[in-house]
């Protein structure tokens, strides 16, 4: 009995093979399969994510390897409080602390929140700002939460044309690097306190400034600095267990809460899964539940906007894309930074998200959309 072909039959067999393969595709329903995924991006996900495996693992590796979201450094997908998904750009890694730019303000409106937790400070009374408090000041009648909700009325102009000019800008770089919390303070109002909503680095910076003066109202630079680093430390990455968390200071020794915090993604996670969590860690309160919910409420003046964290909620503003307000859920809300980090945390479906990259901000849209993706696959719980 023959068991093979000869060679000259096989060859002459081959048209007819082909002809019919490319008939079968031909007569296929729909598009063809999508390319098999390279093996780095499935072993990026655990077999049980929470929701199907490949479409999860291409929808992270469309994020890494698409051209219009640039440059993805870090990823970490939390499930039910477990990572399912994590994976690094080239030259990145799980113990490479980054920093999360205007995530910062986040952290800085949880400090706050343990200090009024603490007693130290009251949402509603003016700020304790010396220089507000002289007689016919109108900034006298800035309080904390016109603060925490940027709409102290101060004017702080963020992302000016030219760049020199604005006030992120020259607080950080240039007229105010020394001392950035007295270079916010010291701008003149724009509008009435408490009227309008103006995104602000400065007006982060003056509630850092609040936070450090309490802790050593009358210490040297170093003083200052220290009583910050302890009570961060202390307060928030010791229960949180965010061993990378650190901060940096101006020549003043203030933290700069507006932009200067860094961390590993996991521990950006965890800072995300303890804001969806409502302050806890371990069934701990570390700061109170209410404190957490008014963060994620909408300002009066802006209903995609709580009280340092960006809200998943229609902007005011046509161009303002921060979050995916069209696709949903409502619920989500975010901690967001320059050149496209973010710290999704989307209760309804026990899930944080970190992505931590160089995005610019013309191409922000394609990292929102490719983050839309990755939530749209999971479901409610």
């Amino acid at each position: 009995m023959r068991l093979f072909s000869s060679p000259s039959r096989a060859i002459a067999r081959a048209p007819s093979l082909l002809a019919a393969v490319l008939l079968a595709s031909c007569g296929q329903d729909g598009p063809p399969p999508p390319p098999p995924l390279p093996e780095a991006a499935m072993a990026a996900v655990v077999a049980e994510p929470g929701t199907l495996r490949e479409p999860l693992a291409r929808a992270i590796d469309d994020l890494f390897t698409s051209e219009e979201a640039q440059e993805t450094r870090a990823l970490v997908i939390m499930h039910n409080g477990k990572i399912v998904a994590e994976r690094y750009g080239e030259g990145y890694s799980a113990d490479m602390p980054l920093t999360g730019w205007s995530m910062s303000k986040t952290v800085t409106g949880v400090l706050i929140g343990m200090m009024v937790a603490d007693g130290r400070l009251r949402l509603d009374d003016p700020a304790p700002i010396p220089r507000w408090q002289r007689p016919g000041d109108p900034r006298g009648g800035i309080t904390l939460r016109h603060l925490l909700q940027m709409r102290s009325g101060l004017r702080h102009e963020e992302q000016a044309d030219p760049a020199y000019e604005s006030g992120e800008v020259q607080m950080l770089f240039l007229a105010g690097r020394d001392d950035m919390a007295s270079f916010a303070q010291v701008q003149p109002p724009a509008a009435a306190p408490g009227e309008r909503f103006v995104y602000s680095t400065p007006t982060s910076m003056i509630l850092s400034g609040i936070a450090t003066d309490l802790l050593a109202p009358d210490g040297s630079a170093q003083e200052r600095q220290r009583a910050m680093e302890e009570f961060l430390r202390s307060r928030l990455a010791v229960p949180l267990r965010m061993d990378s968390l650190r901060g940096e200071y101006d020549a003043a020794g203030t933290l700069v809460g507006g932009s200067m915090l860094w961390a590993t993604a996991r521990d950006w996670a965890r800072f995300g899964e303890f804001l969806r969590n409502g302050g806890a860690v371990d069934g701990a309160q570390i700061v109170p539940r209410g404190w957490i919910t008014f963060m994620t409420t909408s300002s009066p003046a802006a209903p995609d906007y709580g009280a340092q964290v960006w809200l998943n909620k229609p902007s005011q503003v046509a161009t303002r894309d921060v979050l995916f307000a069209d696709r949903g859920p409502e619920g989500a809300y975010a901690a967001v930074g320059h050149l496209g980090q973010y710290v999704i945390v989307v209760p309804e479906k026990q899930l944080t998200i970190v992505r931590l990259g160089k995005t610019d901000a013309e191409q922000r849209k394609a990292v929102v959309n490719e983050l839309a993706d990755i939530v749209a696959l999971y479901s409610p719980r």
